[in-house]
C-alpha cells in the first residue's frame, strides 16, 4: 500500500522530485521504492526522462486501480477510526493566501477543537491545482475554476473594494467617477485588469470601463496592503484581507457607490464513491461560518 502511494503521487505530479517533496521522503527513496514495485509487478510502470515520468499502459491502468484501492483503503479506515464519533488522522487543506493568511485558521482552530484528534495540514497558495493532484483533501480557491475530477461546492463570494489612505487622499483628493481613476497610480495585483481597465458595477446596475494606471503590480496581498497604507496611491483589496483597516480608519473606500465584481468562491475535493468523513464535517462547519471566512467585518458592500 506504501508503494502505491508513492506512485500515484508520481503519476498525479508528473516527477518523481515533485513527489518526493509532496510525501517528504528523498528522492533516491522515491525512485527505489517504484523500481521495487516494477519488479514486484513484472512490468514497466513508467518511462523516465531527465524532465518527467509518463505512465505505461500497463502503468495507466496500474493507477486506475490502484487509486481507487487507496480510496477504498483510506474510507474504511476513516469509518472504523470514527465508530466512536471522533474523527483521527490528518486533515489536508489548500487555499489562496488571503484567506490562508487571515480568516481561515480561526475556522481551522474551531474545527481542531471540536475534533481533537485530528491533525491539520495547510497549505498557502494562489494556483489551481486538482485535490488529487495537490494532495489534499480539500482545495479552497477563489475566482473561476475549471472543469476536472473533483467537486466543487460553492461557499459564497468575497467582495473587494477600491481603497486609499487618508494620507493619500489629503494630497489627491479622491476621484468622484470612475473615469478619473486613470490619474492616480493603481496599485493591483497580478492578474487582475490586466488591459489596465477595470470593470465597475454603477448604482443603476450599468458596467463601466474605467481605464486605470498600474504604477505597482504586486502577486500577494501583503506588500499591496502595505503600499496602500503608506498612500503609494489607489488600489483593490478582497475584503478579507482589508476588513480591520477600513474599519479602524487606516484606509477609505473609494468610489463607494461603484462595485467591483464579486468573485465565486469554491471548496473543491476529490471524486469518489463516499466522501470522508472530516472532509464532509470541514464542509459542514465552513457553510454554517461562511461570513466568518469571506466576509470579515461585514463592510458595506463597496
Amino acid at each position: 500500500m506504501s508503494a502505491m502511494r508513492i506512485y500515484t503521487r508520481v503519476v498525479e505530479r508528473g516527477s518523481l522530485s515533485a513527489a518526493a517533496r509532496d510525501l517528504n521522503l528523498g528522492q533516491p527513496t522515491v525512485s527505489e521504492r517504484i523500481e521495487r514495485l516494477e519488479r514486484h509487478l513484472g512490468v514497466r510502470l513508467l518511462d523516465r526522462t531527465t524532465r518527467s515520468v509518463r505512465t505505461t499502459d500497463a502503468g495507466s491502468l496500474f493507477y486506475e486501480r490502484a487509486k481507487y484501492a487507496l480510496e477504498a483503503a483510506d474510507e474504511a479506515q476513516a469509518v472504523v477510526s470514527s465508530i466512536d464519533g471522533a474523527l483521527r488522522g490528518t486533515f489536508r487543506i489548500a487555499a489562496p493566501h488571503g484567506l490562508g493568511e487571515v480568516t481561515l485558521p480561526p475556522l481551522l482552530l474551531k474545527f481542531q477543537r471540536l475534533h481533537p484528534e485530528l491533525a491539520i495540514d495547510l497549505t498557502l497558495n494562489d494556483r489551481f491545482v486538482e485535490p488529487v493532484v495537490e494532495g489534499v483533501d480539500v482545495s479552497i480557491r477563489i475566482g473561476t475554476i475549471s472543469d476536472g475530477n473533483f467537486i466543487a461546492r460553492r461557499i459564497g463570494a468575497v467582495r473587494r473594494m477600491l481603497l486609499a489612505s487618508p494620507d493619500y487622499l489629503a494630497r489627491c483628493p479622491a476621484p468622484l467617477s470612475p473615469r478619473d481613476l486613470v490619474a492616480h497610480p493603481f496599485i493591483r495585483i497580478a492578474g487582475m485588469a490586466p488591459d489596465n481597465r477595470l470593470r465597475l458595477t454603477g448604482p443603476d446596475g450599468g458596467v463601466t470601463e474605467a481605464p486605470i494606471r498600474t504604477t505597482w503590480r504586486v502577486n500577494h496581498w501583503k506588500p499591496l496592503l502595505d503600499a496602500l497604507l503608506a498612500g503609494a496611491g489607489i488600489g483593490a483589496l478582497h475584503t478579507t484581507v482589508c476588513a480591520g483597516d477600513v474599519t479602524a480608519g487606516r484606509l477609505i473606500p473609494i468610489l463607494p457607490q461603484y462595485r467591483l465584481q464579486p468573485l465565486d468562491v469554491h471548496a473543491i475535493y476529490p471524486a469518489a464513491p463516499h466522501t470522508l468523513m472530516k472532509t464532509k464535517a470541514f464542509l459542514d462547519l465552513v457553510a454554517s461560518h461562511a461570513d466568518e471566512l469571506l466576509d470579515p467585518g461585514h463592510l458595506a458592500p463597496s
